[in-house]
């Protein structure tokens, strides 16, 4: 089928704390709906049947509760209520954004994904009911190619969003569609958590998910494309991933990926937004690689000078690393529990450093969540303190096998070359109690390979 994700520069409120009156907030997300209804025109003509537009693209950010208020639609989270809002306008009051994307996927005949802001009144008797009298979502809307809203998803992981809620209980929110069967949804956050993502893809086994992110990078892990990817890898399905895009913020990074190949947009020079369209297959087979014949016998360690070990931050944890010195050889390191091991050529000798880092345990900065990783990266210079640092740039060619004795089974392997592009490992997956991954040569210089393990149980 044919995907399109718009990668979207916000026309964002000069002073989002100021209060403002319904018109105004109305105004000022008219001209964001404006770039959408080109978009969704451009991406149609290129035969597209579904578009994804990024969190926060309508409003924007940086709110408190009451000055986002007059940016808020009225919504329904029901599934009994069946609404067009292009059709049937009158239905409810303050939905004149949701009307004008349902217009602009009945007018394209297009399957239509957005993020705003949603409203609903409650009850004092309701326990979970804020003191003002109504919840406030950051919510997903579907939309199918004949403008009837389909599906919303309210945001259950918020960063650092005052003015927003968490919803009572996390939302599985899926929409049926003739081309690639059902999507599943959920919001940026979101897919570092086991609820709702992943137990939304396992309970419904799902193929396709639809992925509004307003992500800010942080290398070398956590890159936005360098993550969407793995997710789409880590669980065999098609992402469509639209972020936004002001790179003065580190936000860029959209995608359309599958488990074996990837489209996508990373730009922190250039301004303005980016529509990315690109024919993609429907899943329904497992891509499974027999590990047994790729991976060969792991040799036995002599007694040789073991490089030594160190330690540094990395994304604000304090891993243990060891230096992938000269051409080739095999280095491992621990933490806790897990051990990290490494089988490495390099093509040339460039003068960069490598290292091997683990970390085995709870990371608390910007939120916390409890982390398995082994990762082999390129450090910031030649002295192990710059090791964990942000590096968009390397010429160092590898060959490599990278495993650990994970004790999760959700693991992300991220990989990532020069210049924030990406490649695809060769094999991934479990032997013998190990999580592998290989690869020979990458296209680029390698800037990171890791296995990103993410143990739920231990949040």
């Amino acid at each position: 089928y044919v995907a399109a994700v718009y990668e979207h520069e916000s026309i964002l409120s000069p002073n989002p704390t100021a209060l403002v009156d319904r018109q105004s907030a109305l105004e000022l997300m008219g001209r964001n709906l404006d770039i959408y209804e080109e978009q969704v025109v451009a991406a149609a003509r290129q035969g597209a049947q579904i578009i994804v537009f990024p969190e926060d693209g309508i409003h924007g950010f940086n709110f408190t509760r009451s000055s986002i208020y007059p940016y808020l639609d009225f919504v329904l989270h029901s599934h009994s209520v069946k609404w067009n809002p292009c059709r049937e306008p009158y239905l409810f009051n303050d939905t004149e954004v949701l009307q004008r994307l349902s217009c602009m996927a009945l007018k394209n005949k297009i399957f239509l994904v957005a993020n705003l802001g949603t409203k609903q009144p409650c009850e004092h008797t309701d326990p979970h009911c804020p003191s003002d009298g109504r919840y406030q979502f950051n919510t997903n809307v579907a939309f199918n190619d004949d403008g009837m809203l389909v599906a919303t998803y309210r945001k259950h992981n918020l960063y650092f969003e005052y003015a927003f809620d968490t919803p009572p209980e996390p939302d599985y929110k899926l929409f049926d569609t003739p081309f690639a069967g059902k999507f599943g949804m959920f919001t940026c956050f979101d897919i570092l958590f086991f609820e709702p993502a992943v137990n939304l893809i396992r309970q419904y086994n799902l193929k396709q998910v639809v992925y509004p992110t307003a992500w800010m990078n942080q290398l070398p892990l956590l890159s936005a494309v360098e993550f969407q990817q793995a997710f789409a890898t880590a669980f065999n399905i098609n992402i469509l991933a639209a972020n936004i895009h002001h790179p003065t913020l580190g936000m860029t990074g959209s995608g359309i990926y599958t488990p074996v190949k990837s489209y996508i947009y990373h730009n922190m020079e250039g301004s303005g937004g980016k529509l990315i369209v690109a024919e993609i297959p429907v899943i329904t087979t497992d891509y499974k690689t027999n590990l047994e014949k790729t991976l060969g016998r792991v040799s036995e360690k002599g007694n040789e000078q073991l490089p030594p070990l160190f330690y540094a931050e990395m994304m604000y944890d304090n891993f243990t690393f060891v230096p992938v010195w000269g051409e080739k050889g095999e280095v491992q390191v621990c933490a806790n529990t897990l051990c990290c091991y490494l089988n490495y050529r390099r093509a040339l000798l460039t003068n960069e450093l490598y290292a091997l880092g683990v970390f085995d345990g709870l990371h608390t900065v910007h939120g916390t969540y409890y982390v398995q990783a082994c990762a082999l990266v390129k450090c910031g210079g030649l002295s192990f303190s710059t090791c964990g640092q942000e590096v968009t740039d390397a010429t160092a060619l590898i060959d490599f096998q990278l495993w650990g004795n994970m004790s999760t089974p959700y693991i992300f392997p991220l990989l990532l070359t020069s210049g924030i592009t990406l490649d695809f490992a060769d094999h991934v997956g479990w032997k013998n109690n190990h999580y592998f991954m290989s690869k020979n040569r990458t296209s680029a210089g390698l800037l990171t390979a890791s296995l990103y393990g993410r143990w739920y149980e231990k949040d």
